[in-house]
């Protein structure tokens, strides 16, 4: 049966039961009513998953896989800011008229830098590091950027990736492992996406550096399931889990800007029916 499912259901369990309750303080989201956005949480949540053993897709619901790659490559690809280059709606509420979330994610991402080695956005600094300097304790990304966060549309939740590579045991190929930070998180409409797409990733850079995807660590200061989300999250996590689906990326792709979502495919992914109509807190 899935790990991720019962790690996801074990999270859920622990945030519902030992959570704090914001019931009462004051917040900033709101729901589209106007009333405030209440939640239970908990604080330094740590979820370790092995992509050598599965793919962390849950089967308690599906995850779309090729919309929420999109949305990483439209942040560490395209390295865009601007809501028309990604085919979800997810950042709607937050753009302005003309579709820019402002200096966020993918803006951050595409900002050059100069190195002794010369000049790289943060992307093209990983991977560069990852082939040339793999052992490297300072192979990271960062885009919460205090000078430009009032010209955010919406603060980074997912703010920082960490990577560091290993030399397994009767492996001819090195070993990319990574660590997700993520100051805030909305458990039931965006932890798994979360994890999936930044599993993608890893799998991605371990491909076109010539290693092996290992373990990736997703690390939430503030996991926290919204007031609305209960009974929501209570029918899910009481759905037995089923096999974890086989993970496929095009072998053909040597180079990270050649990936597209179409390079990305879970095979005999069987899953619980979906929960539909999520309110969502903004």
């Amino acid at each position: 049966m899935s790990i991720a499912d019962n790690i996801f259901i074990s999270m859920c369990r622990d945030i519902i039961d030992n959570g704090t309750d914001t019931k009462g303080e004051k917040v900033r989201p709101v729901w589209e009513d106007g009333s405030p956005a209440h939640t239970v949480k908990r604080f330094g949540v740590v979820n370790r998953y092995d992509l050598r053993k599965e793919f962390p897709a849950l089967t308690l619901r599906r995850t779309a896989i090729k919309s929420c790659t999109d949305e990483v490559l439209w942040i560490w690809q395209r390295k865009s800011n601007n809501i028309h280059d990604l085919q979800a709606h997810i950042w709607d509420s937050w753009a302005d008229a003309s579709g820019s979330i402002g200096k966020a994610y993918g803006y951050q991402m595409g900002v050059v830098h100069e190195y002794k080695e010369g000049l790289f956005d943060q992307t093209d600094r990983v991977i560069f590091d990852l082939k040339n300097n793999p052992y490297s304790r300072r192979i990271m990304t960062n885009i919460y950027v205090h000078q430009d966060l009032h010209e955010m549309g919406l603060y980074p939740c997912a703010y920082s990736m960490t990577f560091n590579v290993t030399h397994e045991k009767n492996s001819e190929k090195l070993t990319l492992n990574a660590i997700l930070n993520q100051r805030s998180n909305d458990v039931l409409a965006a932890n798994n996406w979360n994890v999936c797409q930044y599993a993608v990733l890893v799998h991605m850079l371990a491909q076109v550096c010539n290693m092996n995807a290992g373990e990736f660590v997703h690390v939430i200061a503030d996991a926290h399931i919204y007031d609305r989300h209960i009974p929501l999250v209570e029918e899910l996590i009481a759905r037995e889990p089923l096999p974890a689906p086989d993970f496929w990326l095009n072998p053909e792709i040597k180079d990270f800007y050649d990936f597209t979502p179409d390079d990305v495919k879970l095979i005999n992914y069987q899953t619980h029916e979906q929960i539909k109509n999520i309110p969502i807190a903004v």
